[in-house]
């Protein structure tokens, strides 16, 4: 039961002052792979705190501390004891862990599919309206309006207008392709997704809106970096004045948008890294926000199992 309590209010916690927490660190721009990394552990480990706690209620620790195969026969003949079923706590944190999910499940495929069919009719009008370029490695459409984005999936590629091959340089074009380039290779479209469907699962919950968010803003941060390794910066940064404006699909990643003219401020003035010290850090909070649940919750059954053991060992 203490260990149930202390999960709830550990995810309670998390779910409520991590994306303070992590909205703080200054670091993060520096470090967009080690961030993006820090949101999914933080809305992995509320996510486990919850499936745990009402484990910790349904299954005792002395249970546990038994061994795996007791746990298992102990499980089986739980679902067949009508009077442990009967215990209102136990339905409850079965019920509810169950529930949990099925509503992560549920989003899960509904964003994924929904995405895939606007991206499915969207690829059906692009074949119609637009050419590849071989030297480009992209999709080429007439279209006045400069827009350059990437629609991912299985075939994923690269789109760029007539009018944004008119507006930017050849430099700048193949900077910018670059940086859709890591979208479809990093297959970003997943980690947005992820953070989409725990956000509509689970609606008003501070972690998962700000995971969001900020998901979506450090890939493009991450896209930038990786095309930064090949292009200039200032190629970049010019590029993206150009597309600031323009408004690509919701279901596809484009690198104009919102936060275009901050980016060019990053690419213009970079920071300098994360050191060797400071990334083990950032590692050893991930490590700790994925492991804690767990390491809480199987606390008591290694107590038991430690215990039963050491008196069996005592008593040959």
């Amino acid at each position: 039961m203490i260990v149930a309590i202390v999960l709830t209010l550990y995810g309670l916690f998390a779910a409520l002052a991590l994306p303070k927490v992590l909205r703080r660190a200054s670091w993060a721009d520096r470090a967009p792979r080690l961030a993006i990394a820090m949101w999914q552990a933080a809305g992995v480990s509320v996510i486990a705190s919850a499936l745990l706690s009402a484990f910790a209620l349904a299954v005792p620790a002395s249970v546990v501390g038994h061994g795996l195969a007791d746990l298992f026969e102990a499980c089986a003949a739980l679902l067949h004891d009508e009077a442990a079923l009967s215990s209102v706590g136990t339905r409850a944190s079965l019920a509810g862990a169950g529930l949990l999910l099925i509503r992560i499940a549920y989003t899960g495929a509904a964003v994924l599919l929904r995405a895939r069919r606007e991206r499915r009719r969207h690829a059906e009008a692009l074949s119609l309206l637009g050419k590849h370029d071989g030297d480009l490695d992209a999709l080429v459409v007439d279209y006045d309006e400069r827009l350059v984005y990437c629609l991912p999936g299985w075939r994923g590629h690269a789109v760029i207008t007539t009018g944004a091959l008119r507006s930017l340089a050849p430099e700048q074009v193949a900077a910018v392709l670059a940086h859709e380039q890591a979208h479809l290779r990093g297959r970003h479209h997943l980690v947005l997704a992820a953070a989409e469907a725990l956000a509509r699962a689970f609606p008003r919950v501070p972690l998962f809106e700000q995971a969001r968010a900020e998901v979506a803003r450090l890939v493009e941060l991450l896209a930038d970096d990786v095309a930064a390794r090949r292009h200039q910066r200032i190629h970049i940064a010019t590029a993206l004045v150009g597309l600031a404006t323009g408004k690509v699909p919701a279901f596809a990643l484009g690198a104009g948008g919102e936060t275009a003219l901050t980016r060019v401020r990053r690419m213009l003035h970079p920071q300098t890294p994360l050191g060797r010290r400071e990334r083990i850090a950032g590692l050893v909070a991930i490590t700790a926000l994925l492991a804690g649940p767990a390491t809480l919750a199987a606390a008591p059954g290694v107590a038991a199992f430690l215990a039963h053991h050491c008196h069996s060992f005592l008593t040959l």
